[in-house]
C-alpha cells in the first residue's frame, strides 16, 4: 500500500479523499483517448458544430467517460487491491471509500447526459447514457468476470465515443461513424491480449479469465495476430467510404502493416522472456497507433477543407 503523506499541499476534500485521488477515479489517460477519438468524430461529421457548442460536447464525453472510470473503480475495488498495477488506486489503497467513487460516478453520469442531451441533441445523449451503460454494466459487471471474451464484447464501449461525437453534430449515426467505431472496436482485443500476455500473473491472481489465461498463450498470440489483420483491413475503411483521402489512407497502410509485423514477430518469439518482451512493445505501439491513426484522419480532413490535397 503506498504511503500518503498527509502534509502534502494537496486538499483533502470531504471523507478524506484529496482531489487528486478524484481526478485519478477518471482514468485520465484513458480519458485522453477516448477524448481525442470523439473529438475527431464530431470534426469529421458533416455540417459542422458551432465551437462553444462543440467544446461543451466534449467536455460531456470528457466527463462522461470519467464516470464510466470511477463506476468500474467502485465495482472492481476488489480485484484493483490484487493487481500490481491497480493496487495504488484511490480505493484499493486505503484513500477513499467505495461510496465516495460510487456517489462521484453517479453524478458525473447524470451531469454529462443531460448536459450533452441539452447543448446538442437527445440522440448523443441518449448514446453517452448507452456507452456509460454498456461500459458499466456490461462490461465491468457482467463480461470481465465471466469470459475471456470480455475484452471483445466490452470493448464497444471505448469505440463508441467516435460515434458520439458525429450524433452531436448530425443527430444522427451513419455508416463513416460505424466505421471510426469498428476501428477502434477491432483494436481493443490486441491491444489489451499483448498486455495480459505479460500480467498473466496479475489477472490470474484477480480471477479475471483474459485469454490467454484461459485459451494459453499460442492460441492468444494467434488471435492477435488476426485482429490485427482484419484491423488493418478496416483501418482503410474511411478511404473506401468516401470521408478520408490518400494522406489517411497512406497512414493507415503504413500503421496497419507494423502491427500486423509486430504481431507475427510475437507469435514467432522463441521463448518466454522474449514473447513478454514482444507483447510489451505490441502493447506500447498499440497505445499510439490509434492515436496516430485518428490525428491522420483529422490532418487529411482538413488539409482537403483546405485545398491542400
Amino acid at each position: 500500500m503506498a504511503y500518503i503523506d498527509n502534509s502534502s499541499d494537496v486538499p483533502a476534500l470531504a471523507g478524506g479523499a484529496r482531489v487528486e485521488d478524484y481526478l485519478a477515479l477518471l482514468k485520465p489517460r484513458v480519458m485522453s483517448l477516448v477524448v481525442f477519438t470523439a473529438l475527431v468524430g464530431m470534426l469529421v461529421a458533416p455540417g459542422g458544430i458551432n465551437p462553444f457548442i462543440g467544446l461543451i460536447a466534449i467536455a460531456c464525453i470528457a466527463i462522461g467517460a470519467g464516470a464510466s472510470g470511477a463506476l468500474n473503480m467502485w465495482y472492481d475495488a476488489d480485484i484493483d487491491a490484487v493487481m500490481s498495477r491497480t493496487q495504488n488506486r484511490p480505493i484499493p489503497a486505503g484513500r477513499m471509500t467505495r461510496g465516495e467513487a460510487l456517489a462521484f460516478g453517479l453524478i458525473l453520469s447524470v451531469f454529462s447526459v443531460t448536459l450533452l442531451g441539452l447543448a446538442t441533441n437527445w440522440v448523443a445523449g441518449a448514446f453517452l447514457a448507452f456507452t456509460i451503460f454498456f461500459y458499466v454494466v456490461v462490461y465491468t459487471m457482467w463480461l470481465k468476470r465471466s469470459t475471456p471474451q470480455n475484452i471483445v464484447i466490452g470493448g464497444a464501449a471505448g469505440a463508441f465515443p467516435p460515434m458520439v461525437g458525429w450524433a452531436a453534430v448530425t443527430g444522427t449515426l451513419s455508416w463513416e461513424s460505424f466505421a471510426l467505431f469498428l476501428i477502434i472496436f477491432l483494436w481493443t482485443p490486441p491491444h489489451f491480449w499483448a498486455l495480459a500476455l505479460y500480467k498473466q500473473g496479475d489477472y490470474g491472481a484477480a480471477g479475471i479469465p483474459m485469454m490467454p489465461n484461459v485459451a494459453g498463450e499460442k492460441s492468444t498470440k494467434w488471435q492477435i495476430l488476426g485482429y490485427s489483420v482484419v484491423l488493418a483491413a478496416s483501418s482503410l475503411l474511411p478511404v473506401w467510404l468516401g470521408f478520408s483521402g490518400w494522406l489517411y489512407g497512406a497512414v493507415a497502410a503504413v500503421t496497419g502493416l507494423s502491427f500486423i509485423w509486430l504481431s507475427l514477430r510475437l507469435l514467432r518469439a522463441p521463448d518466454s522472456v522474449s514473447m513478454r518482451r514482444t507483447a510489451r512493445t505490441l502493447f506500447t505501439y498499440s497505445l499510439s497507433y490509434l492515436f496516430v491513426l485518428f490525428l491522420a484522419l483529422f490532418t487529411d480532413f482538413i488539409a482537403t477543407g483546405m485545398g491542400v490535397i
